[in-house]
């Protein structure tokens, strides 16, 4: 008899329960921090459970030898630290309390896989969760919904359950938890354009500087085919930071070196007191940021800025200067952008120049409008690439193809591989792309907005004025005919007129 899988369906249905618990206590875009921490420990325990019951099919029961297995594990979950643990003391008095410890003996346990990723989380707080019998009474909800998955991962369909729920909460409430606090989610098929573009190969060092759940970053790595790469990101927000610490530790990336903190004011991702180089730096960083640290700028140890300094209001090219300075000499750069940067002028303008200048800039792809969760502008892709050896730039204007949702719109697979396709041959279609070249864009002084390049206008159909006068005198004698014929029936019926 097969065993039912557990669906991500499934998991957001109970993901969906579990966020009643939290109503009219907390803001929606805090639901997240508990429902993803608890999904984690639940998941742990499964995994645990089923590593345990491979082992002891393996060694007959031996439960010594199954012991020293599971201690020999990429994770180490103790009896007192698991979901069932947690489960049969739901009706306790300080479950809030008995919450925080078991988290914390699971960071503990796990040294610096796991160090600090509930730093930001507390299952006992009066303010967040309620006073005491409130709080209990909550607290044991969700428990006793989170006891209705099995995530063994022998029993999953997907494997990025963190990810997959992280965005289907932010769907859900994309209006306080899809921009809050500079978080953007990338939506999983434009996390699949970016991957596909960028062909990650082996051996690559691969970075994202905005990593939010780090979903993006791992979809990229995805297409190396194996584990022979190595992850690297950044966040600023910590309990996003929590997630993506949560997200690599599921999908087996306990070496990818996460940092928290800000990206442009305080790079953490240094090497011999230089910005560590990658071979693919990635990226949907929040559009515009107003108050980024220009002055900060000024000042800056890493020299980033030598092209120039980005408007205090928006961060778009600080951004975009960050990524470029962080690859190596035949490194690659993909970053999503407001359609702003392609045109503006002033410090921005000067800074695209140069981009330009200097044989960087690779191509400028135009996404649909309302992609992306809490935003419903078009977007664009920029990709940058050193070590080029033509200086053709390839315009794509894919703004048209997508599948329209009610509050969303999608990027259908065909609509991804149409992209891909065109951008890996380079060909120029009429009103889809066009591969400028260097002169061109000097003689549009530098401005990448996608209409200069691809013309998608339609054709105005030329109307003959003499056939169409002609129609008209005939359908005025077909009605003066119909009029006639009306008359007579109406003078049949008697009726006068």
């Amino acid at each position: 008899m097969s065993i039912e899988k557990t669906t991500q369906t499934k998991i957001n249905s109970v993901v969906w329960s579990a966020c009643d618990t939290f109503r009219g206590v907390i803001d929606p875009s805090e639901y997240k921090n508990y429902i993803l921490a608890f999904l984690f420990v639940k998941y742990l325990s499964d995994a645990y459970k089923d590593k345990y019951e491979q082992y002891k099919k393996e060694f007959q029961g031996d439960e010594e030898r199954i012991r020293r297995r599971l201690d020999r594990e990429r994770f180490i979950l103790h009896p007192d630290c698991s979901f069932g643990f947690l489960y049969e003391k739901r009706n306790d008095s300080n479950i809030g309390e008995i919450i925080n410890n078991v988290l914390e003996k699971i960071e503990e346990d796990n040294g610096k896989k796991l160090e600090g990723v509930f730093r930001n989380i507390d299952f006992n707080s009066e303010t967040n969760l309620g006073q005491t019998k409130e709080r209990n009474r909550r607290l044991k909800n969700l428990i006793e919904n989170f006891a209705q998955l099995d995530l063994r991962p022998s029993l999953l369909e997907g494997n990025d359950i963190i990810g997959d729920s992280y965005e289907y909460l932010i769907a859900n409430f994309a209006a306080g938890a899809g921009k809050k606090a500079g978080e953007f989610y990338t939506p999983g098929e434009i996390s699949e354009l970016l991957a596909r573009l960028l062909n990650a190969q082996e051996g690559n060092r691969i970075c994202d500087p905005a990593c939010g759940s780090g979903s993006l970053l791992l979809r990229v790595a995805n297409k190396v085919g194996n584990n022979n790469y190595s992850l690297y990101g950044q966040e600023m927000n910590g309990s996003t930071w929590a997630l993506c610490k949560m997200n690599m530790y599921l999908h087996g990336n306990d070496n990818a070196r996460i940092e928290w903190g800000d990206t442009l004011n305080n790079p953490r991702l240094i090497e011999n007191d230089v910005l560590m180089k990658f071979d693919i730096v990635v990226a949907n960083p929040p559009f515009s940021l107003d108050q980024w640290g220009v002055d900060e700028a000024s000042v800056d140890k890493y020299k980033r800025f030598h092209r120039g300094v980005p408007p205090k209001n928006r961060g778009d090219y600080a951004f975009i200067t960050h990524m470029i300075e962080t690859t190596n000499e035949f490194g690659k750069v993909g970053v999503i952008v407001p359609h702003g940067v392609l045109f503006r002028e002033g410090s921005e303008g000067k800074i695209r120049q140069k981009f330009i200048d200097e044989n960087l800039l690779d191509a400028v792809i135009g996404l649909p409008q309302n992609l992306f969760f809490g935003t419903g502008i078009p977007a664009a892709i920029l990709l940058f690439k050193k070590g080029r050896t033509n200086t053709d730039v390839m315009f794509i204007d894919a703004s048209r193809e997508f599948e329209s949702g009610k509050n969303q719109n999608k990027l259908r697979e065909k609509d991804i591989q149409h992209i891909v396709n065109i951008y890996t041959q380079g060909n120029t279609e009429e009103k889809y792309s066009y591969r400028a070249t260097y002169d061109e864009i000097v003689e549009n002084d530098y401005n990448l907005n996608i209409l200069r390049y691809v013309d998608t206008l339609e054709e105005e159909i030329e109307i003959d004025i003499n056939a169409t006068q002609d129609e008209i005198k005939e359908l005025e004698t077909e009605l003066m005919d119909v009029q006639k014929e009306m008359k007579c029936y109406l003078e049949e019926l008697g009726l006068n007129v």
